[in-house]
Parts: C-alpha cells; structure tokens; sequence
C-alpha cells in the first residue's frame, strides 16, 4: 500500500557520500579527497563530473557541499554568457564555497578564458574603460571549488580539462544497483513494492536512476488510481504500457529513431540533423538523451558518415532479413 504524501525529486537525493547508490569507485575516492580537505583545511580542487544525464552528476555537487559545510551556489553554461555574469558570482565567494556549473561544455570561450586565473589563482582581472584609457585591476578571491558537470567532455579544451585536479566520468548503472536505488527511494516515498517488482522497473530505466525514481513514481500513481495503491505485476505492466516503454527500457522516442534509421534510411549511415528532421525531435535532445543509451545497449553503431542500425536492433523490431546485409555489426 501506499500512503498519499507528496515528496519532489530533490528529496530523494542522498546528501552524505555514504547514502550514494553505486559508482563505487568514484564514491571511494570522493571520500578520501573530501577528507583530505578537511584535515588540511583547504579548499577542495576543482572537480569535472561527466557523463549521460541522470546519472547523479548534480546529486554529487550537492552532496560535497553538505560533507564539506560549504556553500554551493549554482548555474549553468548557457546564463553565463559574458564574463560580467561570472565576475559577480566570482566576487562574492566566500572561503572553501562550491560553484557549481551545469552544461559546463556550453560556456563561451572567452568566459571559459577568464575562469582560467580563478581556478589557478584565485584571482581575476577586470577591465576599467576603454581604448587608450582602458586598464587592468587585479581582483583577489576567496579560494573555491568549481564542480563542472557535462555531458559533452569532448567539447571541453584541453586547457580547460587540465584545471580541474578531479576529473570522474559517470557510468550507466547495472539493474542489481538500480534496484536498490528504487527500494531506498520507495521507503522514502512510502511506497510498499517487493524486490522482485523493483527489479521489472529497473531493467526499464536505462540504467539511469532520475528515470527509476520518475518511473516509480509514475506507477505509484497508476497504482493508486487503479488498484487501490497495491503495486504488484499487472499493474506495472499496465502502467508501463500506457507510458509506452516495452520491457528492455526502449520509449515510444526510441523506437521512432530506429524506425526512422530502417525505414527511411534504409538502415544508415544517417546524419544526426537528417534524423532529427524525419521523426521531428530536436537533435539535440537525441544527441545528449536518447543516443547514449542505444549506442550503450547496441541497438546503434556510429560511424564517420553517420548513425547505423544493428542486427540486434533489427531483431528487436522484427524486421525483415532484407535489411539484414546493411548492418554494421
């Protein structure tokens, strides 16, 4: 059964490194730098988190304010837009804060520039009028962290990587780890659900746990509404119908982009804006969301001329073998 409380996604975030499902290795060595930091006082270096979305780079940001009783002040690439924005935030740090960066990669490059000489010094230069008159003020900060989180390490320069003394790439969870993220957020949630049921919402999550926790939710609300707040097999396959997710984690979204590849494109190669346009998705949201996951799971191989499909795709739609000599294994 469940009980009819409203709790929203934030509160089902640890906040302590010990209360952090999976990503064991990333975990451990959090704690020592953290501990380290704390013992000499310092500022913890940088940190450069990168990974698909959902995976708990933001969680983590968090999560080393509160073990560090620091500050965490947050925005992301896009608002920081000209170096004005970030000297404002810059300036008013205080010792040991946490500037947290989403979508860092999405920084300009003349911003991304000008964090350079914080990072390394702690200090920042700022421009007073203009022409022959213009000079240069040197500015002292409080000594800070910045934590940046990606999902595009790639499109980070090189010189930009190297600043950050911390540097962790996320991986996608298995569905034993999942699981025990959908039993820990069901107690949180009051939601009374058996081992056995979590794992079937955890082999659909994409090995994500933003999209076990939503899916979770979704089903206590099917469960509420339509079998008396009791979650049990048929209704978990009931909601997950309506949601149209099938049994191996694939939506309705995915299954247009491998439609479209075999359909249209006659299994690929296909370029990433021609596919966007046959099924009418932004390219990027299936760049940065859906194309990890089915490059990751096999169901897409990516060349230099663009997206190909794969056998087991095929055989995951039941295509016919026509198609079959196409395919890039």
């Amino acid at each position: 059964m469940i009980d009819d409380n409203k709790n929203d996604n934030k509160s089902l975030r640890p906040n302590k490194l010990d209360n952090f499902i999976g990503q064991d290795d990333i975990i451990k060595s959090l704690k020592i730098f953290v501990g380290a930091a704390k013992g000499y006082n310092e500022s913890l270096d940088h940190v450069l988190l990168h990974g698909s979305a959902g995976l708990g780079k933001t969680t983590l940001a968090y999560i080393l304010s509160n073990e560090l009783k620091s500050k965490i002040v947050t925005t992301s690439g896009p608002i920081i837009d000209k170096p004005a924005n970030l000297i404002g935030i810059l300036i008013n740090l205080k010792k040991n804060d946490i500037l947290f960066i989403d979508e860092i990669h999405r920084l300009s490059k003349v911003v991304e520039e000008y964090l350079y000489t914080a990072m390394e010094d702690y200090k920042i230069d700022i421009i007073i009028d203009k022409g022959s008159n213009s000079k240069s003020i040197p500015i002292s900060l409080n000594s800070f962290t910045l934590v940046g989180a990606t999902t595009k390490f790639g499109m980070l320069s090189q010189s930009f990587r190297e600043r950050f003394g911390i540097i962790f790439k996320l991986e996608y969870y298995d569905n034993n780890i999942l699981t025990n993220i959908i039993l820990k957020s069901s107690q949180m949630l009051n939601i009374d659900i058996s081992r056995r049921n979590a794992m079937k919402i955890a082999v659909r999550s994409r090995g994500t746990p933003r999209i076990a926790n939503n899916l979770l939710k979704r089903i206590r609300d099917f469960a509420y509404i339509e079998n008396n707040g009791i979650i049990n097999n048929e209704i978990i396959n009931f909601s997950l119908k309506l949601l149209k997710i099938d049994k191996n984690g694939l939506n309705e979204i995915d299954h247009k982009i491998l439609n479209a590849i075999i359909n249209k494109f006659g299994g690929g190669p296909v370029g990433l804006k021609s596919l966007s346009s046959s099924i009418g998705e932004d390219y990027k949201t299936i760049e940065e969301y859906y194309e990890p996951f089915l490059i990751q799971e096999g169901y897409i191989v990516y060349t230099h001329r663009g997206r190909k499909i794969t056998l087991k795709a095929i055989k995951q739609l039941q295509r016919k073998k026509i198609l079959m000599n196409k395919i890039l294994i």
